[in-house]
């Protein structure tokens, strides 16, 4: 039985995690953190294309899905969305990512190039912005800003997985705690 709650977006890098409101409740058994590939998960959560395609994650097996209406999920067969006994992953909205560029910038010791980055997030074309300058003017910090965004989307991901009730809390819990933002430069 599926049980949809309301919900709500707490401040914080773990907040989605540590919410009391979970999005939604799947009963049965957990998931195994360790078989789940959280790279797939993460990039489903940042999917901010806008055509008509769903991510989606089997609650038995951990098995990601892609889905469009055209070809359903095989890539050939159409097949309705409420005929699939699978769980939308639904993407966080794009202000999450971009708090990932604000606190990078924020957060390095070169003051310069935060101050250069944080003016380049300012207004619309942002992302595209952000990445501009980092390639043009500070390609130096490209593995610090992957390692850190890849870091923060992966932890996003367990805490999807666990908000979700797809993993044990505990497990989520570890995860976390041993899953820091990395040194920055």
């Amino acid at each position: 039985m599926r049980t949809d709650t309301k919900f709500r977006l707490p401040a914080g890098p773990h907040a989605f995690w540590r919410s009391a409101n979970r999005t939604r409740s799947y009963p049965g058994s957990v998931l195994d953190l360790s078989s789940l590939d959280l790279e797939d998960i993460a990039n489903a959560l940042a999917d901010q294309t806008d055509y008509e395609h769903h991510w989606l994650i089997n609650p038995e097996t951990g098995e990601i899905v892609f889905w469009t209406a055209d070809t359903g999920i095989d890539g050939q067969t159409p097949v309705d969305l409420d005929e699939l006994d699978l769980i939308g992953i639904n993407p966080l909205p794009s202000y999450i990512w971009y708090q990932d560029m604000a606190e990078f910038a924020d957060t390095i010791t070169d003051e310069r190039a935060g101050r250069r980055l944080a003016r380049a997030i300012q207004g619309r074309g942002a992302f595209r912005r952000f990445k501009d300058e980092l390639n043009e003017e500070y390609p130096g910090l490209l593995p610090a800003w992957y390692a850190f965004r890849d870091a923060r989307a992966i932890r996003r991901a367990v805490e999807w997985l666990a908000d979700n009730s797809l993993i044990d809390d505990d497990a989520a819990e570890r995860f976390l705690a041993s899953h820091p933002d990395p040194e920055l430069p």
